[in-house]
């Protein structure tokens, strides 16, 4: 008697693997014209960019950036920054940004024994981001949480960061 190693059973075609097993859908078809001639595709030619443009734009980009504290700390895999725009979180190849209207309270927590720093960003839609950084002594903790108070301080409304830690400790029943 013979055998077969492996499955008898055929694999099934899926939509997730060719929408076209779906009966009953099919792709569009684009329209011809009357005549059955294609138009020509008209090539438009890439704008030159003009020398005198470019330091203008980099003396605006500098005029926009106002004097004020800036908080930046980073280890191998993370990165946090906090300015005049908001706050940017890296991960690895990952980013989000925040800015300050979006932002319902910032939080920061060392580990008790490590040299992680966890800073977390809370939105008002009751999501949170964290980003731990490693540091590379224990002390530089008191150093980046300095900093960012004033970067807080400086850009973060009180009246928004009252009302967001109020909401944060309160506990709801479900």
């Amino acid at each position: 008697m013979e055998q077969r190693i492996g499955s008898s059973s055929k694999p099934l075609e899926t939509a997730a693997v060719d929408p076209a097993a779906i009966p009953g859908l099919t792709s569009p078809v684009p329209a011809e014209p009357e005549d059955g001639v294609p138009d020509p595709v008209e090539e438009a030619a890439p704008e030159e960019a003009t020398p005198e443009a470019e330091p203008d734009a980099e003396a605006d980009a500098d005029a926009e950036v106002p004097e004020g504290p800036v908080f930046e700390a980073s280890d191998r895999r993370a990165k946090i920054i906090a300015d005049h725009r908001g706050v940017r979180l890296y991960l690895d190849d990952q980013e989000c940004e925040f800015r300050w209207d979006e932002i319902g309270a910032v939080e920061t927590e060392t580990s008790r024994f490590g040299k992680r720093f966890t800073v977390t960003v809370h939105t008002p839609d009751r999501r949170w981001y964290p980003v731990e950084i490693e540091a590379k002594a224990k002390s530089q903790h008191q150093e980046w949480e300095t900093d960012l108070d004033k970067v807080l301080d400086a850009y973060f409304e009180d009246g928004e960061a009252e009302g967001a830690v109020e909401e944060d400790t309160e506990v709801s029943a479900p």
